[in-house]
């Protein structure tokens, strides 16, 4: 392991970048934190002592001055909205793919580690469970078409040059704080919580039986601080190539019963059980009533499992903004 260990995060004034800052802070205050984010989306500005540095990692140069003396690379920074892909596929094309190139070739001069995470939007519509990183890709939608050209070309990249790890990532949800501010995102379950508070009904998409492994963005986060830790153990081996995992949780309920978790949990809350409302569906997506994922490989590997539930997730939200609305 180096001296002075850097370590930088692309997308870091993200949802899941700005966490995986805060967690390598204080799990490694002696390291040489870089986080950069071009603000597409992400609002986060500062992370205790790390100030967000405003780079696009489709401007190679600019990207490479950034990320100058990085021992790993987490990179997180994308286009991560299906819809977001499908409406700007050039910028999706652009970010996704190219960005994430200048990543990994930046890596390949330099033998720096990389951590990329891959939704499971490049399965498609599984139909061997439990999931695991060798399922057949087979994107239903842009963002996963991109998603799969990037793991591929990092693998490539990888190949005697640097050790990588690429994950699997399932559905995420939750939201946490940064220096008071909270961060949080559009995921299904944090949508259902939001129109609950509104007195809304919580509106389903047609058959309403398809499920989704769901992961808490804060798990998420820790899976990519153990790679970080793991992967300078591989440079310090010499090791190179990519290792794949999946990062999940043992929760794959189908879109309904989480509705119905919501509404339920709404009431004892705060006095109000929402409706739950079927909408026909505007988009093709995976249909499959149960989702199971294997996370054996992390957990062996990485020393890493989920210690988020939904439910807890759930009324941990419903309180928090509850009590928010009221201040």
């Amino acid at each position: 392991m180096p001296s002075q260990t850097s370590v930088a995060v692309t997308g870091a004034a993200g949802f899941i970048g700005s966490r995986v800052v805060k967690l390598l802070q204080e799990a490694h205050p002696d390291w040489e934190i870089t986080a950069l984010d071009n603000f597409y989306l992400g609002d986060v500005r500062s992370i205790g002592d790390v100030d967000v540095e405003h780079v696009d990692i489709r401007h190679r140069n600019a990207l490479e001055d950034a990320l100058e003396g990085a021992d790993v690379v987490c990179h997180l920074a994308a286009i991560s909205g299906v819809d977001d892909c499908e409406e700007q596929r050039d910028l999706a094309y652009e970010v996704n793919v190219q960005g994430t190139n200048n990543v990994a070739w930046f890596c390949r001069k330099t033998g720096a580690a990389l951590v990329f995470p891959f939704s499971m939007a490049v399965l498609g519509d599984p139909d061997s469970f439990p999931i695991t990183v060798d399922a057949d890709r087979d994107p239903m939608n842009w963002y996963g078409r991109t998603k799969v050209i990037s793991e591929h070309a990092i693998e490539d990249f990888a190949d005697g040059a640097f050790p990588a790890h690429l994950y699997l990532k399932s559905n995420l949800y939750g939201e946490h704080e940064i220096d008071g501010q909270r961060v949080s995102k559009g995921t299904v379950i944090n949508f259902f919580v939001g129109r609950a508070l509104a007195g809304e009904p919580l509106t389903v998409y047609e058959p309403g039986t398809q499920a989704r492994n769901y992961v808490h963005v804060s798990d998420v986060a820790r899976a990519y601080v153990r790679s970080t830790e793991r992967l300078l153990d591989r440079l310090d081996a010499g090791e190179t190539g990519v290792e794949k995992y999946e990062i999940a949780s043992k929760e794959d309920p189908d879109i309904t019963t989480v509705a119905e978790r919501v509404a339920a949990i709404a009431s004892e809350e705060i006095g109000f059980e929402p409706e739950i409302t079927l909408l026909e569906n505007p988009r093709e997506e995976t249909l499959v009533d149960a989702f199971e994922v294997d996370i054996e490989a992390a957990r062996s590997d990485l020393g890493w499992e989920p210690e988020h539930t939904v439910a807890d997730s759930i009324r941990r939200l419903l309180r928090e903004r509850a009590a928010e609305s009221e201040a």
